[in-house]
This record gives structure tokens, C-alpha cells and sequence, in this order.
């Protein structure tokens, strides 16, 4: 049941609310967005314990829901995981600002000078599940950018995101900031996620983070334009010219570093000719990993604690400690694979051979392709960008982690003296 009587009219008021502080952020100089990161970031740490309480709450409600472990895993909190998203804040605030950056200039022959200048987006809704750390870091980044949000959290880290917001509003006060630049919606009633979906006067994005599910839904329903992907079916491909030890330490990193996020490995692909070389090392380790190894009939054959893949295993994200592997003759048939089984997120190959790397780099349709790395870098804070509200996987406007500039549009700012067209 909700809190409210009527969602439609709360989300409206929470619309409202943030056009307006939208207008202000528009022109608000750097030096304040960034001491509201700065002091929202101080506020975490010094109420680090009262965010870890609420979490213990949301925790003991996620184990009776029986929430998988890597559910779980997103949702848990603790001090190290506090100071993360303090320091994902505090580096938000050392980046550049991108509103007002000319990002082209010239002259034309009649004199008009033209410019094209990066401007906020307006408002951005994010609606995310079970990462409380999500109302951190696009709370963050919308306010560094010069954006308004409006964040709804899944039920799972209703108290956890009501907690840290409290430190991001206490940021925004002491920058003489309106503090209805970052909103939360109140209420974990569904009924609220219909509404964001067709808040075209209010909204100008909407960013889902969360499952299939979440996602479609968003996507299908919403009147907003979406930055989103659907799932991260990544691939780690280990080609026969690379290194056995380079290639164990990836795998075994990609896949079990964090099994829940987005950008962990779920299929390993590995050319025939490194089988016998590379591949038992891989194996034994990713099993003292504790990881459940899925394979081809080539692969079952080499190893019997290996279990048959289905065909459904090659389309499938696990987020959990489960990888298949597939063996291939060479880059061409990987990539082949990538793009009929991967999801344009994340996919990785492993060479010392700078051709073949380019014929995979060049080859797969994925938003981050990745050489002699983990896929798990597959991050905003990883590519300096602070953090990031999201992966996108499209193809318009912007894609892979969307960070400050991706959160920016532009417009063109066109300067006379006395001129009319002919």
C-alpha cells in the first residue's frame, strides 16, 4: 500500500518542484555544484553508521524476500562501500564542468559567429532496483552536469537510498542550492514508476538500472526518451596467441570479481589451438573460485566437472558464479559469436597479436570492447569519469558509461551585428 493517496498528483508536485530547480541549475556556477558535492560527500562519512542501520533493515527485508546472494551483494553496505561513494563524489566535483563548454566554434563569411555550447538536459528521472550506491552516484552526476533529478529506488533499498539522500539535500543546503534538485520519490507504490514513465513536461530523460524485466517495461512503456540497456552478456575471448597466465588472472577476474554487475564475464569463448595450453588453468581456477563451469561437448570432454551448456546458456546474464564456455577457431568465429549472443555492453579479447586484437576491437558491436583486460572495467569511475548513472547500450546521443558530458546536450549560439538574411 502507498503512503499517498494520490500518486499521480505527488509526482506531479515532485515535477514541478524540479523544472523549477532545473531553471536554477542552469546558470549555477561551478564552484557551488561542486561544494555541494564536496559537503554531501563530508555528510556521508560522518553519518556512515546511520546509513549502514537503514541498510541492516533493507537487508533483513531483501533475506526474507530471498533475494539472490548477488542481489544481495548490490544491496549490502558497509564503511568501505560508504567511503567509495564519498570518493566518487568528491572526484565528481574535481572534473571539469561541462556546462557552457564551447565545444565548436567558427565564422561565417557574413560575419555571424556561431558557436555550439554544451547545455543540461533539463531533467533526468533514474529508476534503479537494489543499488542503494546508485542514488550517490546519479544524484551526482545530474547536479554536476547541471541537471535536476528525480530518483526512484526499488523497494529493497528504500531506506538505504532515504538515508543517503538526506546527505546529498544536506550538500545542496550548504551551497545555497535548491534542495529539490535531487528527489526521491517517497513511495515504493509501482504506481509512481507509470507515472515518471509519461512525465513528458517535467522529465527530459529516463535512465533504468536494474533487470530485464525493469527495463522492458521501461522501454516499452515510457513517453520519455531512454538511455538504457537490457542486460550485460559479456564476453571474455581468449585468443590462441596470448599469454596462459595473463589470460587465467582476466578470466578469473572478469567473471568473480563481482558476479552481479553488468560488466562481469558470463561466456568465456577460446580458440582451439590455446586449449591445451591455456585452458585447465583457467578451469581449476575458476573452480576453486567456487564457480559452476557450463561448456560445449569439447569442453565437458576436456574436463568432467564441467556441466553441457544449453543453447539457452549462450543468451543468458547470470550475475551469478556460473560462466559458459565455447570453443572457437579463431576471431572471426568469436566475433561472430559476440554479436549474435552478446547484448552491444561489454566484450573483451586477450592477445598479444596487435591484428587480431583490431579484427575483434573493430568487429564486435559492443559499446566498450576491451583489450588484455578485465571486463569489469567496464565503469564510469574507472574511465575517470567519477561514476556513472548507467551503461547505455543505444546508439543515439549516448553510449557505454554516460557520465557528466553524456548528460549534457547542446545548442547553438549564433552572435550578429545588425544582420539580416537577404
Amino acid at each position: 500500500m502507498s503512503d499517498f493517496e494520490n500518486i499521480a498528483e505527488l509526482m506531479q508536485e515532485i515535477g514541478k518542484a524540479a523544472k523549477d530547480a532545473a531553471q536554477v541549475l542552469v546558470n549555477a556556477p561551478a564552484d557551488a555544484k561542486n561544494r555541494a558535492l564536496k559537503e554531501a560527500a563530508a555528510s556521508l562519512r560522518d553519518n556512515s553508521e546511520a546509513i549502514i542501520q537503514a541498510n541492516y533493515k533493507d537487508m533483513a527485508v531483501g533475506e526474507q524476500k530471498g533475494l539472490t546472494s548477488a542481489m544481495l551483494d548490490r544491496l549490502e553496505l558497509n564503511e568501505d562501500r560508504i567511503a567509495g561513494m564519498a570518493a566518487g563524489l568528491e572526484s565528481i566535483a574535481e572534473l571539469n564542468d561541462p556546462v557552457g563548454s564551447v565545444m565548436e566554434n567558427w565564422d561565417r563569411p557574413n560575419g555571424l559567429s556561431i558557436s555550439r555550447v554544451r547545455v543540461p538536459l533539463g531533467v533526468i528521472g533514474v529508476i534503479y532496483e537494489s543499488r542503494p550506491n546508485v542514488t550517490a552516484d546519479a544524484g551526482s552526476l545530474c547536479l554536476k552536469s547541471g541537471n535536476a533529478s528525480i530518483l526512484r529506488g526499488g523497494s529493497e533499498s528504500f531506506h538505504s537510498s532515504s538515508t543517503i539522500l538526506e546527505s546529498l539535500k544536506a550538500g545542496l543546503k550548504a551551497a545555497n542550492l535548491p534542495e529539490a534538485a535531487i528527489q526521491m520519490v517517497p513511495t515504493t507504490d509501482r504506481a509512481a514508476v507509470g507515472e515518471m514513465l509519461t512525465m513528458t513536461d517535467y522529465l527530459d530523460v529516463i535512465v533504468p538500472r536494474g533487470g530485464r524485466s525493469l527495463v522492458e517495461r521501461v522501454q516499452t512503456e515510457a513517453k520519455v526518451p531512454v538511455f538504457a540497456h537490457l542486460e550485460g552478456i559479456c564476453h571474455t575471448y581468449v585468443n590462441a596467441d596470448s599469454s596462459p597466465e595473463m589470460a587465467k588472472e582476466i578470466v578469473v577476474n572478469a567473471k568473480m570479481r563481482r558476479t552481479g554487475i553488468c560488466g562481469a564475464t558470463e561466456t568465456l569463448l577460446i580458440d582451439r589451438d590455446a586449449v591445451a595450453s591455456h585452458l585447465p588453468p583457467i578451469l581449476d581456477a575458476l573452480n576453486a573460485a567456487g564457480c559452476e563451469i557450463r561448456g560445449d561437448d569439447e569442453t565437458r570432454e576436456l574436463d568432467v566437472r564441467v556441466i553441457a551448456a544449453s543453447e539457452e546458456d549462450w543468451d543468458t546474464e547470470y550475475l551469478d558464479s556460473i560462466i559458459s564456455v565455447r570453443q572457437v577457431n579463431g576471431v572471426e568465429e568469436a566475433v561472430d559469436h559476440v554479436n549474435r549472443h552478446g547484448t552491444e555492453h561489454t566484450d573483451a579479447i586477450i592477445t598479444d597479436d596487435a591484428a587480431t586484437a583490431e579484427k575483434f576491437l573493430n568487429g564486435i558491436n559492443s559499446a566498450i570492447a576491451v583489450h588484455n583486460a578485465s571486463t569489469q572495467f567496464a565503469d564510469g569511475g574507472e574511465f575517470g569519469m567519477g561514476a556513472e548513472i548507467g551503461i547505455s547500450t543505444g546508439k543515439m546521443h549516448a553510449r557505454g558509461p554516460v557520465g557528466v558530458e553524456q548528460l549534457t546536450t547542446f545548442k547553438y549560439i549564433v552572435r550578429g551585428d545588425g544582420h539580416t538574411r537577404p
